[in-house]
């Protein structure tokens, strides 16, 4: 049983940190819009595509673009040290997210740049210089890998054989569900 729960925990919350992570990325971009006078026209978030965010108007492309990853690595990395200072429970989860958001933040970001594709070809595409963007993803990921130091032992990895809370594989499980439908529901408007 305690394979079963480990099971589940790992790919919910995997799950979870994927439609998560690029909620929070598309959130930053929608904010970077909203703060230079960008009109968003559509916000695309469904489970089984990659998330977009499309602007009718764009004043600032270059802040709008860059506010995506940016937001999308440093909100998780807040949510956590606050999550953190209130000592909450399921603490490592929180941090597992904010390194789940600053590996695959950074990664698209330093790797992009060398294809030159989505969000690291137009940040490039408006003046950032390819060197920028390898620097902030190498930065978010190692911070990244920070966050994740030592936390194979909660998801049942190593001397635990398989061992984890069944609190936080049932709470994994139900933000899992809920991510899902909300974006399967809205998504498909």
């Amino acid at each position: 049983m305690k394979r079963l729960d480990q099971i589940i925990l790992i790919g919910t919350f995997l799950g979870f940190c994927w439609l998560g992570m690029q909620l929070v990325h598309e959130f930053g971009h929608v904010l970077g819009a909203l703060c230079t006078g960008g009109e968003v026209e559509k916000v695309v978030a469904h489970p089984f595509t990659i998330s977009r965010t499309d602007l009718s108007h764009n004043p600032h492309p270059l802040i709008v673009v860059w506010m995506g990853p940016v937001i999308g690595s440093v909100l998780p990395a807040a949510a956590f040290f606050v999550a953190r200072l209130l000592r909450s429970p399921g603490l490592y989860l929180f941090r597992f997210f904010a390194g789940f958001c600053l590996v695959t933040n950074g990664a698209y970001i330093g790797i992009g740049s060398f294809q030159k594709v989505m969000d690291a070809g137009d940040m490039m595409r408006h003046g950032s210089p390819q060197w920028t963007l390898i620097v902030f993803g190498i930065a978010a990921v190692a911070a990244g890998l920070w966050m994740w130091n030592s936390l194979g032992s909660k998801f049942g990895l190593g001397d635990t054989k398989g061992k984890v809370d069944r609190r936080a594989t049932v709470a994994s499980a139900i933000l899992f569900a809920a991510i899902f439908i909300v974006e399967l529901v809205i998504g498909s408007r």
